[in-house]
């Protein structure tokens, strides 16, 4: 008996300072969604005209992904991509939920819009969900917009929801400043920036589960319309504006105006009030003595606006924007940090897409995905590790009229290619976004072939999802 107390006592003391420091813990999850920001947005990503320097310091700690893409070149569908790792066809939620059916269509498009699903089905099984069932603590800030009060985040397996709700922006009370008029928000003092309250919220959570692993998904509602930002921040970057060599410059996108150059006062001082948000959230985690533990994940919900609604931003050497199937509209800028695992300052042309966080997270968990989900996800963790996974073909399907411009459109990649198929005359565009980022040299007519193959599989993967269609308007 005496050896076997000594022996105990042994591992006891042995496994003491890995008990301590965390070692033997699930890690944490901090995920970080910004609403509409560009591909270009962040100086880490090749902006010189907005200041993002806790950005650039994640990526500098970090992996960064130059060929990320959300699930949708609009809101609502990439977010539930994300949270359910399901394309949108899955889950039905096509469009930004708000956006008009078919029946109550007023536009004189060729087209009718399809239908689509208003909220985020109670069937559907969240990320949130399987990590609470395996311990973790669960919390949800920002913009929601997967559905209406049945269906917001704390009945979809967040513990906490602070600002989640229907609207896609912050549209009540004095919009980005306190009051909030968000049903799920209390209001702070007197002009309190919402972006800082979300970060705020998002520390005091982490404090308060620091000892036991969590998720904190931080979806600002920055840096979607409304165009507000602090005055202090306006007043830096119309200033900033005045030492540039050029004003406006603009291009076109169809029938419409797009912009060529980052040089918006206003939205120069939405994304650092952004950044400055981000940088309160990372220093919590160093504070409270999380960092080693906790892996930190940064995206965009889809691209800059660009081609509409003030066109605050220009996306290039990405075609189009927001709305658009063209990369503007679909490729985000994505940071991952995994402290001990990625390699500070590195990154990767590896493609993935907004379904692949689902299972990824949970691989770094270590935990099995549920034998019942059907996910569309890959998990990117190997990249994460330094090593080359075989993606193969990602998908797109918006049987709708974006309001930046777009069109009904469906888009595969595969490889170094991408077929779009434009659904109101069916023509197809082909390009290798590798050597042609810009979207400039359409190589359909050069590569027939190429062009079968790529829509078969976009068209066998329509079916098998159950991808509802835009229709024809009957004439007369």
């Amino acid at each position: 008996m005496r050896l076997l107390a000594l022996l105990v006592c042994t591992l006891v003391v042995a496994l003491a300072p890995r008990l301590a420091s965390g070692e033997d813990r699930k890690p944490n999850f901090v995920f970080i969604l910004v609403d509409d920001l560009g591909w270009t947005d962040l100086g880490c990503f090749g902006s010189s005209f907005y200041d993002t320097p806790n950005c650039d310091k994640l990526a500098a700690s970090g992996e960064r992904f130059t060929s990320a893409y959300a699930a949708c070149q609009v809101c609502s569908p990439t977010r539930a991509s994300i949270v359910t790792g399901r394309y949108p066809t899955r889950t039905g939620i096509t469009d930004y939920i708000g956006a008009a059916q078919p029946q109550n269509w007023k536009r004189k498009t060729p087209m009718l819009p399809a239908p689509y699903a208003m909220q985020l089905a109670h069937q559907e099984t969240t990320i949130a969900e399987v990590l609470k069932q395996n311990g973790y603590a669960t919390f949800f800030a920002g913009k929601w917009h997967l559905g209406n009060e049945p269906y917001y985040p704390e009945t979809q397996g967040f513990d906490v929801n602070k600002g989640g709700h229907e609207r896609g922006g912050p549209y009540g009370g004095k919009k980005y400043f306190s009051p909030y008029g968000n049903p799920r928000l209390e209001d702070g003092p007197p002009g309190e920036h919402l972006p800082d309250r979300l970060a705020t919220e998002t520390v005091k959570f982490m404090t308060e589960h620091k000892d036991q692993p969590f998720l904190a998904y931080l979806a600002f509602y920055s840096v979607h319309t409304p165009l507000m930002a602090r005055e202090d921040l306006k007043e830096k970057y119309e200033e900033k504006r005045k030492t540039l060599d050029h004003g406006e410059v603009w291009g076109k996108e169809g029938a419409r105006q797009v912009r060529l150059i980052q040089e918006h006062a206003v939205y120069g001082g939405m994304v650092e009030a952004m950044d400055q948000a981000v940088g309160k959230v990372l220093k919590g985690i160093d504070d409270l003595g999380l960092r080693n533990n906790t892996v930190v994940m940064f995206m965009s919900d889809n691209g800059g606006l660009s081609t509409s609604e003030g066109h605050p931003t220009s996306n290039l050497p990405l075609r189009a924007g927001k709305g658009w199937i063209y990369e503007g509209g679909i490729r985000e800028p994505m940071i991952v940090r995994w402290p001990g695992v990625t390699v500070p300052g590195s990154e990767t042309t590896q493609y993935i897409s907004s379904v692949d966080f689902f299972p990824t997270i949970l691989d770094i968990a270590g935990i099995e995905v549920p034998s019942d989900l059907k996910l569309d996800g890959m998990s990117f963790a190997p990249v994460l590790k330094g090593k080359s996974i075989d993606r193969g073909a990602i998908y797109w399907h918006y049987p709708h009229y974006g309001n930046q411009g777009g069109s009904p459109s469906a888009a595969i990649r595969e490889g170094d290619w991408k077929l779009i198929e434009f659904y109101e005359d069916n023509h197809l565009e082909l390009y290798n976004v590798v050597d042609d980022i810009g979207e400039k040299n359409d190589m359909a007519a050069k590569k027939p072939e190429l062009v079968k193959e790529m829509r078969a599989k976009l068209e066998a993967w329509r079916k098998e999802t159950g991808a509802k269609m835009p229709t024809h308007r009957k004439e007369g």
